[in-house]
């Protein structure tokens, strides 16, 4: 039985028919969620990749454990500290192949009626393939001629798919806010604790996101100088005052009774986050002191470590991303 499900296994990585001989050792599940699973999955590897490269630790580490890496990155023409294959640049290459993968397969599944067609068992199955294709892709990104340009150019698409992807992801926010929200209003029928659950929650979401406006404040600004962080601010922590006016307002409560706080007090989280992301991100302004001196302004004076160190920020986007793709899945 043990032979069959492995041969079942393997048979998935040419197609979905071959899927069917491991049922016996499997649960059941739709043909398109597994199939949303594995180019989720696909991402995620992608995603997890491009955090690595991101990193100046691992850079570090890859420096100094892995035999004639300084001569590979010679070799290649990358630089002594191998810049095309870490850092940004790197991550740009990587991503660029990554949506060239998924774009193939997205053009593949227009017009498709059920899942009997040709095209529908592409989509579903030759899942080795698939990652050998996107495996190819990402690398061949790093061979693309003129450089420069090519980064250039993928910068402003990539602000722009940024700008985009946030949209969706405040989307699915206030989705999962609102059923949320929906969800525990409806439990108070039957137990009033339900309200102080909500009043809690919503709370500590106000807290966070207030909390979070008051360290930006006093670690981003100073009386003199740092105009920008100090109107970066100002508007968001406006917005966020706004909506939460308009989530209570009674326009509002006439059309969508489960509208609340809670939704406002999330939403004001998430942009509590996009606004430490966006400071923790610039750099410092640099003036003169009453000696003279160059000082760096309008930026966290705990160390240079750090503000270098943009782990922490990562591991926050990278987390919200993650768990907005496990949403919609």
């Amino acid at each position: 039985m043990s032979a069959q499900c492995c041969a079942g296994q393997l048979a998935c990585c040419c197609g979905s028919a071959g899927c069917s001989l491991c049922c016996g050792c499997c649960p059941k599940i739709r043909q398109s969620r597994s199939t949303r699973f594995m180019y989720a999955l696909y991402f995620i590897l992608v995603s997890v990749l491009c955090c690595m490269m991101m990193s100046q630790t691992v850079a570090n580490e890859m420096k100094e454990h892995i035999p004639f890496f300084e001569d590979i990155c010679k070799g290649i023409k990358a630089g002594d500290t191998c810049e095309k294959l870490v850092g940004y640049s790197a991550v740009y290459r990587v991503c660029f192949g990554m949506a060239c993968f998924f774009s193939i397969f997205c053009l593949l599944t227009i017009n498709i009626n059920n899942s009997k067609s040709c095209r529908a068992y592409i989509h579903n199955g030759f899942w080795f393939f698939k990652l050998l294709l996107l495996g190819a892709m990402c690398s061949g990104a790093f061979f693309i001629p003129d450089q420069e340009t090519f980064l250039n150019a993928w910068r402003y698409v990539g602000a722009i798919g940024a700008f985009i992807f946030i949209g969706i992801q405040l989307f699915l926010i206030v989705d999962f806010a609102h059923k949320w929200n929906k969800n525990w209003t409806a439990g108070t029928v039957h137990n009033k604790l339900w309200y102080a659950s909500l009043a809690l929650v919503t709370l500590i979401m106000y807290s966070i996101a207030t909390g979070g406006l008051i360290f930006m404040a006093v670690f981003y600004t100073q009386r003199d100088g740092c105009m920008e962080n100090k109107i970066l601010l100002g508007v968001n922590g406006g917005l966020c005052l706004l909506i939460s006016l308009v989530a209570i307002s009674p326009c509002v409560q006439n059309r969508q009774p489960h509208s609340g706080l809670l939704q406002s007090g999330l939403i004001s989280c998430y942009v509590t986050y996009l606004t430490f992301s966006a400071l923790s991100s610039k750099p410092g302004e640099v003036v003169l002191d009453e000696h003279g001196k160059n000082v760096t302004i309008c930026v966290p004076d705990l160390g240079q470590d750090l503000y270098r160190d943009k782990n922490l920020v990562t591991g926050l986007g990278t987390t919200l991303l993650f768990v907005c793709i496990l949403y919609s899945w």
